[in-house]
């Protein structure tokens, strides 16, 4: 019996990498019976062509339906579209729930003037200074910062995530030139309703297995509670336990190590001024009693 990760699903079968080979398999019948669907990016046990096991999943995404997501590449448009703090936190809360590294590559910096390329490259050393791993250089497909990217995703099943038109496609071409993927058709496929009939596969690029199909819109819901949200924020749970009460949300409570630093400048005010929005979107949300 060998153990793999399916890299792509296809009518039934499952294309499964194990010792740097494919093999070609099929799920079992009682698959069905016990209602396990087997999707990308999932862990399995085969022997003789048949899928016996499917292992517990780490996470998994709705779009594109993948499993076990380590990273993920957030390719954030630093013009044209214009820059947007409030959808980078929204995508970055998401990951931080599902528990994905996100790694957040600013495209289109070629494009600004010098003075807009500092204002972007300020706002990146913030978020830089929460942990998060960011690209942002002056060339945004520089060989130098595309090498860094590579050896940061190297062992890992990753997707890419971003705004439309934000550069997802430019940059897995830049990655991996040998798929010239089509940049206008990929955000066509990805017109609500259509997105299921479209295969995912997982793309070998120099050792990292990168879902070929842009996604991820999780982030436009939250389904987390008013008293998690503080803990997506990694700079607020940090100073979580120098807050003077315990349960802190950092909105009203006095002696509050989060607002402290917001007034020192150690916390971006975007971010907070997002955690606060957010906070409300939340506690105005009906209940959903269809889950």
């Amino acid at each position: 019996m060998k153990t793999g990760i399916i890299q792509q699903s296809l009518s039934g079968f499952y294309d499964v990498i194990a010792d740097g080979q494919i093999y070609r398999t099929r799920g079992r019948g009682n698959f069905r019976k016990k209602k396990i669907k087997p999707i990308v990016g999932d862990h399995v046990e085969f022997e003789d062509g048949y899928l016996l096991k499917v292992l517990p999943r780490r996470n998994a995404l709705v779009r594109p339906p993948v499993a076990n997501v380590d990273a993920a590449v957030v390719v954030t448009a630093a013009t044209q579209p214009v820059f947007s703090a409030n959808l980078l936190d929204r995508q970055l809360i998401a990951l931080e729930r599902q528990g994905i590294m996100p790694l957040v590559y600013f495209s289109k910096t070629d494009l600004l003037t010098e003075d807009e390329y500092q204002g972007i490259a300020q706002v990146a050393a913030g978020y830089r200074a929460i942990g998060y791993d960011v690209f942002c250089a002056r060339e945004p497909f520089n060989r130098e910062q595309l090498a860094q990217l590579q050896d940061a995703l190297t062992d890992k099943i990753v997707t890419m995530m971003g705004q439309t038109g934000a550069g997802k496609s430019t940059l897995l071409n830049h990655l991996a030139p040998g798929l010239d993927l089509a940049t206008g058709a990929i955000s066509q496929a990805l017109k609500r309703g259509r997105h299921t009939t479209r295969k995912v596969s997982l793309l070998d690029v120099n050792g990292a297995l990168i879902a070929d199909t842009p996604g991820f819109s999780s982030y436009e819901t939250f389904d987390m509670t008013v008293e998690e949200l503080p803990g997506l924020f990694p700079e607020m749970r940090r100073l979580a336990p120098q807050c003077k009460f315990r349960g802190c949300l950092h909105i009203k409570e006095p002696h509050c190590a989060v607002k402290d630093a917001v007034e020192n400048g150690i916390i971006m005010k975007s971010r907070y001024d997002d955690y606060l929005q957010f906070h409300e979107l939340i506690a105005n949300q009906k209940p959903n009693y269809k889950k």
